[in-house]
């Protein structure tokens, strides 16, 4: 499909601004383009985090916490299976120990069983948690709760409070917790809404910690410090592409410091050992795609009490063993991922996607803990909002669970809730937000909700919403293709909300080739705004295309610097080719 490129607009007063500030002249241009106004706004140390008493109810958490540590309640986490769920879950559990210790803190954690239990606090994971030989006294949920309105009073008909940490969107009614911590709840005025869950449960701890230290547990020199749990923090953000605002920056930034400086957990050093990256040249990339999907795969295909257990333990032997585990299931992730891809392409080979405005399919065979990722890529190669389903079971019944992911333009979870309100018995349950969303159906509804799904995608979707676009960020004077300004660029905190600089230029092709049969190799000079070629030669590749370029070429790229027997090089990666529509 052909990408429409267009340059991403920015106030030249404020780059003027930034420039005169100090900041890098070419960073001053990305920086303004991204909503920055003045240098000031770059600063991302951890004082200039919104404070805990801006989000809803979670002073009030805190000292209900405190309560229940002080009198000894037997406290467990319920946790999600993704990575942000996880890393919430030790951060959780790392945290209260740390500060529950002067009371010997009783503290487990439990992380449902995402084939047989389903998604969050259901009335079966609450039966589970009160069968415990130590039935807890208080459930707290991590990156769920929020639409757990049924498991909620099954917990409270047992004699169990809840506390609900959560940052999905809630439905139209809240569970009877006793407390609910989110900044999506219509009653929050937090200006940060794209806290991860990680967030949210880091937030509740120090809105805990000072509510202890006011009462004389600790004083600001001997409190525990759960500034030491921002790695986790950083990799749940990153990992579940929460927008990066300035507060979810200074997160972020700050855990990546922690981790480039080998302040970290056993089991994030375990997972980079694992994945053969060196954790001194940390980035966001590295959280998204490399520690991220390894934790991801153990909830995927087996059980997430995995990937706890490997951020958890502070035997760096332990964690290590537990992270190969974690890189082989990756590893079998990949290979089921492609082979549903295989048949679901094949499924569309008769097609025309182009007429369509959705893509919505179902195989018996499919393994549902990875349709969200054949979603995904789906999606990027059709460019279609899609939904995935797979056979699951739900109150021991035969269901088809499925995974959503849109694009820019199409809100995936409003879309799942008029279908539900228009055919009232269609969906089971589904929640999510508007790139993402999961559901369940009755196994013989998949042709009533594709066509459902298909109208709405057409009635809400217009022409240039289905055309593929590339935003970039325009012309890049050749002297800054250094491998120096590379590593300046990836020292940046970017991710979702704050993207990556993609630059446009136009290269002389000097020579292309094909490695593995499907990368283009190329070596390019880039043509100067004069019209004349640079001088120096540059590397370059475009991973996944085995079709070659013009000479000339006019190319949407990313700047990056790689390391090779010790030398630091620059590199282009190519994202697209500007060809006519």
């Amino acid at each position: 499909m052909t990408i429409k490129l267009s340059q991403r607009k920015y106030s030249e007063k404020d780059a003027l601004l930034l420039s005169q500030q100090g900041v890098h002249p070419v960073l001053s241009k990305l920086f303004a383009a991204r909503g920055v106004h003045e240098a000031e706004e770059l600063s991302l140390e951890l004082k200039n985090l919104f404070q805990p008493a801006a989000l809803t109810n979670c002073e009030n958490a805190a000292k209900y916490l405190a309560s229940a540590i002080q009198n000894h309640k037997k406290l467990l986490i319920i946790a999600d299976y993704d990575c942000d769920g996880a890393t919430a879950c030790a951060v959780g559990i790392r945290g209260l120990r740390a500060l529950g210790a002067p009371w010997n803190i009783q503290i487990d954690f439990l992380v449902p069983n995402r084939f047989t239990l389903g998604y969050g606090l259901t009335p079966e994971v609450v039966n589970l948690a009160a069968e415990r030989a130590d039935k807890p006294d208080i459930l707290i949920t991590v990156d769920n709760g929020i639409a757990s309105i049924a498991g909620v009073e099954r917990a409270n008909e047992l004699g169990m409070e809840v506390l609900v940490t959560d940052h999905h969107l809630p439905a139209d009614s809240l569970p009877p917790a006793k407390w609910i911590v989110n900044p999506n709840q219509a009653i929050c005025t937090f200006p940060s809404k794209a806290l991860a869950g990680v967030g949210v449960m880091f937030y509740l701890l120090i809105a805990l910690r000072a509510e202890l230290r006011s009462q004389g547990a600790f004083t600001a020199d001997n409190q525990p410090r759960i500034e030491n749990l921002l790695d986790l923090v950083a990799l749940g953000t990153v990992a579940d592409v929460a927008s990066l605002d300035r507060n979810n920056r200074v997160l972020v930034s700050n855990g990546v410091k922690r981790i480039k400086h080998g302040l970290m957990q056993p089991g994030i050093q375990a997972l980079y050992i694992a994945a053969g990256k060196d954790p001194t040249k940390a980035s966001t990339f590295d959280l998204g795609f490399t520690l991220g999907p390894r934790l991801n795969a153990a909830g995927r295909l087996s059980d997430m009490s995995l990937g706890i257990r490997c951020l958890l333990t502070d035997s760096r032997e332990e964690a290590l063993q537990l992270a190969h585990e974690l890189d082989r299931m990756n590893r079998e992730r990949r290979t089921i991922e492609s082979g549903m891809q295989e048949t679901a392409l094949a499924s569309l080979a008769d097609i025309q996607v182009g007429e369509q405005a959705s893509v919505c399919l179902s195989n018996p065979e499919w393994h549902q803990g990875v349709i969200g990722i054949v979603a995904s890529r789906l999606k990027e190669r059709f460019h279609r909002p899609t939904i995935i389903f797979a056979p699951g079971e739900e109150s021991g019944k035969p269901v088809l669970k499925g995974s959503g992911r849109s694009i820019t333009g199409f809100h995936l979870r409003d879309a799942l809730d008029v279908i539900s309100k228009k055919h009232p018995d269609l969906i089971l349950k589904f929640g999510g937000h508007a790139m993402a969303a999961g559901l369940t159906i009755e196994q013989d509804s998949f042709d009533l909700f594709r066509a459902c799904f298909e109208d709405i995608a057409q009635s809400l979707m217009t022409e240039e919403t289905l055309q593929r676009q590339l935003v970039h960020d325009g012309y890049l004077d050749p002297n800054f293709m250094e491998a120096e300004f590379g590593s300046i660029l990836n020292n940046e905190v970017w991710g979702q909300g704050f993207p990556p600089p993609v630059f446009f230029g136009e290269f002389e092709v000097l020579s292309q080739s094909l490695i593995q049969g499907k990368h283009l190799k190329l070596q390019l000079k880039a043509i100067k705004e004069n019209g004349i070629s640079d001088s120096k030669t540059m590397n370059a590749i475009w991973f996944s295309r085995a079709q070659t370029l013009p000479n000339p070429a006019k190319l949407a790229y990313r700047l990056v610097t790689d390391h090779y027997q010790g030398v630091a090089r620059a590199q282009l990666h190519i994202e697209a080719l500007d060809e006519p529509l």
